[in-house]
């Protein structure tokens, strides 16, 4: 290619133009001065006779323009740098030869940027570098050319000219006055120089010919260069060719299959454009669908066949063969059987949960010994914060399943568990097939959380639908309504949560393996802190792998435990430590502790402030009329005081504390029952009968329900009427029956830990409820009296304090 040097980077670096100029006659050469301002360029070559245009940006190139404009210095010394990357080139950066330059033209760009036209004058070599600052200097020493007037010269010029011709032929962006410019030439040297200035080679290569003194050598050096660009761009041209009419070939399919699609779309037989067809047939083959299943996805594709692309039906049944062929129909996970790893990986996770554990590995041990039974469906109870989701997680990775959780709290649309049919807009499967493709196995773990808090409406019932997916004899042929087929949950290790049991439909219970997680003592709390929490967010706050050592004191834990958090859980717990480790993340990073640093009791207040919770035995107080109960909640047991009071009547109840129907019909109960025994429990029956009696449940912006708190309602009242108090280290629980029975309760657990942390003594239960208290920590049962009763009398023996006042005080003081 030819091309013309033009610099466009303004760094004197020549890129190339289509403008082909003249060369400059060399019989007007001025005489050449001894010494030379020197002007470096880069990626150029400049030949005597050439015209090219520079940016000139570097600082001493434009110190040396402004001094050749002002002392009126029109020639100087241009040579080509060696590498185009230095920017301060010295001697040994410059090639020896260059070419003295006259400047026909300096243009003011902008400051300290000029536009400068030059015109080769006559080859030049650099004797010796005589100055560098302000910009180069040189002593220089002319290069006359050696010419030889011989048939050999004559004819390399007629070669060298023709092959021009043809290379300019081959290139339609120059002008056609460009053969005419090379015909005009007749000095060889000229052609020579003309010829390798337009040449679009490398730098080195044009050097070469520059250095060439011989006349004869440059002709034979420029002829081979020339040569060579012209069977470059014969192949280039050939290439081109070859593309063209590939393209023209490919258009020419193109059309043609327009053409057979549309007489195929007349004879009803048209098929997709996309490859869809070869696809999907190749999808459902390695799917290895059931037989039933295969056959349903073959129909849909023999639709897809006669189907127009653009129509909406096209899409809706293309979405349905890909939900098909994603599906793992035959994929299943290879389950980890090795009993010792899997209660290693459980233990790893979860502290304590003994139960649910060993639940765990009975499944995995019959799952060794029968791979073909199918798995349990249990359902997590327990408060928040007890680790029911985050077990599950731990479930999946100790058995080597995939894992899948899908939120069911406030699913109202049936929908959501069996999928929307296909005629509907947008329609998807259930939650319970996307789970199953987003795992990519067909037995992994699903975890249904909050199952408790699913609803209904008249888009249907969700838990209804959850019949048949968590029923072991019927999902094996679940039908989601998206699909229309079959597909087996029978290898889906299904595990539920819920906080309350009540508001699961009985059905669906009935389906289920409740597991209960009751909640914590104070020590397993201490020890999850120490083992879990702590480590955990030490290393989120960023002060595991920091120089800074943090500890805290058991003390310190156990008071945040205590009087910063009142659940089952360790929720709770856990933001109150994330709070003191972002308290002392601020210290570490002001500098105010560099080595380590210990959390104590003492300094649990300055990181979460005052106390929250004051301990339940500060609000106690021996006088009649007050009994200490014990309630279970979601968030795990509670103390509950009841207090009875009476005033002037006519035998009235009164009942406050946002109190439930049933445990409203339990104060009814106890009420009878002390009026119909008066005389068995030395009662003066005119107290009853002039008196109204009103008992009151603090906390009354919470809602109460349950019979629990029968037998605290009778003590309440019965200590009322006899002036007897009942014992502040005595706590109960238990319905009672108007017959005086003791009826067994639930939450047992739940109730004996929350007056553990109360600080009671000795607590009553129900006569059948004994065998509940197994469940209860060994350490908690040491430590409390437990009074198993059958009969409501018999509480009234145990709990009442029949001192007089006098001695009840004096054994306080004693005490104290």
């Amino acid at each position: 290619m030819i091309r013309l040097p033009r610099n466009n980077d303004r760094k004197d670096v020549v890129t190339e133009s289509h403008s082909i100029s003249p060369p400059a006659s060399q019989d007007d050469s001025p005489d050449l001065p001894e010494t030379l301002s020197i002007l470096p360029l880069r990626n150029t070559v400049l030949f005597p006779g050439s015209i090219i245009p520079i940016d000139v940006g570097r600082p001493k190139s434009v110190k040396l323009i402004e001094e050749a404009i002002a002392n009126e210095r029109p020639i100087i010394g241009i040579v080509a740098q060696r590498d185009a990357r230095t920017e301060e080139p010295a001697e040994e950066d410059l090639y020896a030869i260059g070419c003295a330059a006259r400047i026909l033209k300096v243009i003011k760009l902008a400051k300290d940027n000029y536009s400068v036209i030059l015109q080769g004058v006559m080859r030049i070599h650099m004797d010796a570098l005589v100055a560098e600052d302000p910009f180069l200097q040189a002593r220089v020493s002319e290069l006359p050319d050696v010419v030889q007037h011989d048939a050999e010269s004559e004819a390399l010029v007629l070669n060298i000219k023709e092959t021009a011709k043809r290379l300019i032929a081959l290139v339609p962006e120059l002008p056609r006055e460009a053969a005419a410019l090379v015909d005009s030439v007749s000095d060889p040297s000229q052609v020579a120089d003309l010829v390798i200035s337009n040449l679009d080679i490398e730098s080195h290569e044009k050097q070469d010919v520059l250095e060439a003194h011989n006349v004869n050598d440059r002709l034979r050096l420029v002829l081979t260069l020339l040569t060579r660009q012209l069977e470059i761009l014969k192949v280039r041209e050939r290439i081109n060719s070859q593309v063209q009419e590939e393209m023209g070939h490919s258009q020419r399919e193109y059309v043609l299959r327009q053409q057979l699609k549309a007489i195929k779309g007349e004879l009803g037989e048209i098929d997709d454009d996309g490859g869809d067809v070869e696809e999907f047939q190749k999808r459902i083959a390695e799917a290895k669908m059931p037989e039933e299943v295969e056959k349903v996805a073959r129909k849909q594709l023999d639709r897809l066949k006669s189907m127009q692309p653009s129509s909406a039906e096209y899409t809706v049944t293309r979405t349905y063969l890909e939900w098909l062929t994603d599906l793992p129909w035959s994929i299943t996970t290879e389950d980890q059987l090795e009993i010792s790893s899997v209660r290693d990986v459980l233990n790893e996770d979860h502290y304590d949960l003994e139960k649910v554990k060993k639940r765990i590995l009975e499944y995995m041990a019959v799952l060794k010994l029968n791979a073909s039974k199918k798995g349990p469906i249990l359902c997590l109870l327990g408060p928040p914060g007890v680790g029911k989701t985050s077990l599950g997680k731990s479930i999946a990775r100790a058995i080597g399943r995939k894992f899948v959780r899908i939120s069911l709290g406030g699913v109202r649309d049936e929908a959501e568990i069996r999928g929307h049919r296909r005629t509907y807009v947008g329609s998807l499967p259930g939650r319970i097939i996307q789970g199953i493709k987003k795992a990519g196995t067909n037995n992994p773990v699903i975890m249904l959380d909050e199952i408790d808090k699913l609803g209904h409406d008249f888009r249907g019932d969700p838990g209804s639908a959850l019949l048949e997916v968590l029923d072991p004899e019927q999902n094996h042929t679940f039908s989601d309504h998206y699909l229309e087929v079959t597909f087996d949950l029978s290898r889906v290790m299904f595990i539920g949560t819920a906080n309350y049991l009540d508001p699961i439909p009985p059905a669906l219970k009935d389906r289920l393996e409740i597991l209960a997680l009751p909640g914590y003592t104070r020590q397993e709390k201490l020890a999850i802190a120490r083992r879990f929490l702590l480590p955990k967010q030490l290393s989120e706050h960023g002060l595991e792998d920091h120089d800074v050592e943090v500890s805290f004191t058991d003390d310190a834990l156990l008071a945040m435990i205590d009087s910063y958090t009142r659940e089952a859980g360790v929720r709770n717990l856990e933001r109150e430590i994330s709070s003191v480790i972002r308290g002392i993340a601020v210290k570490v990073v002001e500098g105010e502790v560099t080595e380590r640093i210990q959390i104590d009791q003492r300094e649990v207040p300055e990181y979460l402030g005052p106390q929250k919770f004051v301990p339940e035995m500060a609000e106690r107080t021996a006088e009649p009329g007050v009994a200490t109960g014990l309630a279970w909640t979601p968030v795990g047991g509670e103390i509950m005081f009841v207090e009875a009071t009476r005033m002037p009547g006519k035998g009235g109840l009164m009942l406050t504390g946002q109190l439930g129907d049933v445990m409203k019909e339990s104060a009814q109960a106890a009420m009878s029952y002390v009026k119909s025994h008066t005389s068995e429990l030395n009662i003066d029956a005119s107290l009853i009968k002039d008196s109204d009696i009103h008992v009151h449940v603090p906390a009354g912006g919470i809602p109460k329900d349950g019979p629990s708190a029968g037998v605290a309602m009778f003590s309440a009242i019965a200590s009322l009427l006899t002036g007897h108090c009942v014992r502040p280290d005595v706590a109960m629980t238990g319905e009672i029956t108007l017959r005086g029975l003791v009826l067994p309760v639930g939450g047992i657990k739940e109730k004996m830990l929350a007056a553990h942390r109360a600080g009671i003594k000795q607590i009553i239960l129900p006569e059948r409820n004994e065998k509940d208290v197994v469940d209860v920590p060994e350490e908690i049962r040491d430590e409390m009296a437990i009074t198993y009763v059958k009969k409501v009398n018999d509480v009234f023996e145990i709990v009442l304090d029949r001192r007089s006042s006098d001695d009840r005080d004096a054994a306080e003081r004693a005490a104290t």
